[in-house]
């Protein structure tokens, strides 16, 4: 199968170089930088104190930098919080305009790094003039056919619990590589087993329901709809409230747990 190349516009780049950059950052996000290699591609977040997600990030190892890949409507945003946290770290953080693109469906072209998060999603690259040959859409409607949420689509920042985005499932939070913002009640989450909630993809009849539409199991709330497309959404689900009949505004809806998703 051919391979399909689409670009990103909802991504943007930024640039950490100097001296501390490995260890600034890896103080700071729920991935090791320090451990980062040119040419490789992690998975992390960055996390408000209390362990609520604000930005999800792909890590770029380059010779002399660490390139995150952010939400494009959030980069100045994230560019303003790691100023706040730069202090006397002898590190430059500036905006990278190179374009960000997934390839998906086929082998992998040359330049391009596979998905930290599933082996079925592809990979991605960084600038260069690759031939592109579907759109964005098309790559989320990939996406969402393995059940793999965008957190910058399905998440209100600073709303939801890092682990209810899967991020430990998806290889974006390293629980070897010690502190990091947020990282107590992520840590505890996970080692408690006290995760109630987590999003799911499920699957309709026609247009998805709005986000923030209320899912209920009989008259019980089960979870919210999140983002989506005609027949299959993201919804954020409560785990003991998955068996029997759910609906969102009267409409049937089912679960659809990825075979990535341990049961």
């Amino acid at each position: 199968m051919t391979v399909r190349i689409a670009r990103l516009d909802s991504r943007a780049l930024i640039r950490v170089s100097g001296p501390d950059a490995r260890p600034f950052l890896h103080n700071l996000l729920t991935q090791d930088v320090e451990t980062l290699s040119p040419g490789e591609l992690r998975f992390g977040a960055l996390l408000s104190p209390p362990g609520r997600l604000l930005f999800d990030l792909f890590l770029w190892g380059e010779p002399e930098a660490v390139v995150l890949d952010v939400a494009a409507d959030r980069r100045d945003a994230l560019l303003q919080r790691l100023a706040m946290y730069r202090l006397r770290a002898q590190v430059t953080v500036e905006a990278d305009d190179r374009p960000v693109f997934a390839a998906f469906g086929g082998d992998l072209p040359d330049g391009f790094i596979a998905d930290p998060r599933v082996p079925d999603l592809g990979g991605r690259g960084l600038g260069g003039e690759p031939a592109v040959n579907a759109s964005e859409d098309d790559y989320n409607a990939h996406r969402l056919s393995l059940g793999v949420p965008d957190p910058a689509a399905d998440t209100v920042p600073d709303k939801t619990y890092v682990i209810e985005a899967n991020f430990d499932l998806l290889n974006g939070i390293d629980f070897q590589k010690g502190c990091f913002v947020g990282q107590e009640t992520t840590s505890r989450m996970k080692r408690r087993g006290a995760i109630k909630t987590r999003m799911l993809p499920i699957t309709f009849e026609g247009a998805p329901p709005p986000f923030g539409a209320e899912v209920l199991n009989g008259e019980l709330r089960a979870g919210e709809m999140l983002s989506g497309r005609d027949g299959t959404a993201m919804a954020l689900l409560r785990l003991d409230r998955l068996e029997g009949t759910l609906t969102v505004e009267g409409k049937a809806v089912e679960v659809r747990r990825p075979g990535w998703m341990p049961s």
